[in-house]
């Protein structure tokens, strides 16, 4: 780190800057270190995997572009020292960040009428999908929060749910109105009935298991397609 403070302040770069790159490659350094990775393990998967983790936080497009200069940075060293054999950074930043900007700046990605969200979760019959789709909406929670969930996090004698705690979220309790509880009263009856070994709140009817990215893209996005809704790519 002190190395890269040292390229960082050769650059011109300002003191802030300085600061914003430093917390960006901590940030990365523990994430690969929860997987039990270092940097010489790192590679197109890894980096994939924590633009996701990123994403998911609430990172914005520009917040994304600073990591990856700083971790360009920091790998341009790396590789510098031969401590690895290439910047892996540069080309995962080329080809996966600008296809993630088209998503960020695509003027056809908007929010959902009440209108079209009310068409939408009449059109769901299965008590799973249908609990989380007006969970998403009206609770705001985004993607990974959702799919973090555990039965123990919802409290139903004040209509309440507890997140995860994540980088970008200061306030973890968000609240559920009656229709929201309903329904996902019916999906806790379905649930029991599956008896899962999980504690999480919604799983995969195949797996039993917590339900993850892609099964919740294909719990929802069938039903946006039926109703002709404007869908964006999975993988952008």
């Amino acid at each position: 780190m002190r190395a890269l403070r040292g390229i960082a302040s050769s650059r011109g770069m300002t003191r802030e800057s300085i600061r914003r790159h430093l917390s960006s490659v901590k940030i990365f350094l523990d994430f690969i270190k929860s997987r039990g990775l270092t940097i010489i393990n790192v590679d197109l998967h890894i980096l994939w995997d924590f633009l996701q983790h990123i994403v998911e936080g609430g990172a914005k497009y520009k917040t994304i572009e600073n990591y990856f200069s700083a971790l360009l940075s920091f790998y341009d060293y790396l590789a510098f020292e031969g401590i690895v054999d290439r910047n892996i950074v540069l080309p995962f930043r080329k080809r996966y960040l600008k296809r993630y900007k088209s998503v960020y700046d695509d003027p056809q990605r908007r929010l959902l009428s009440v209108e079209e969200m009310s068409r939408l979760v009449n059109s769901i019959m299965d008590p799973r999908d249908k609990a989380i789709a007006v969970l998403l909406a009206k609770t705001g929670i985004r993607r990974g929060e959702l799919l973090r969930l555990d039965i123990d996090d919802v409290n139903w004698e004040n209509y309440s749910i507890t997140l995860k705690p994540t980088p970008k979220r200061s306030n973890r309790i968000v609240f559920f109105d009656d229709e929201c509880a309903r329904l996902c009263v019916g999906w806790l009856r379905v649930r029991e009935k599956l008896n899962p070994p999980t504690k999480a709140l919604f799983i995969s009817y195949q797996s039993l298991q917590r339900l993850d990215r892609n099964g919740l893209w294909n719990a929802i996005i069938k039903y946006a397609r039926r109703q002709d809704s404007t869908t964006p790519s999975r993988r952008a």
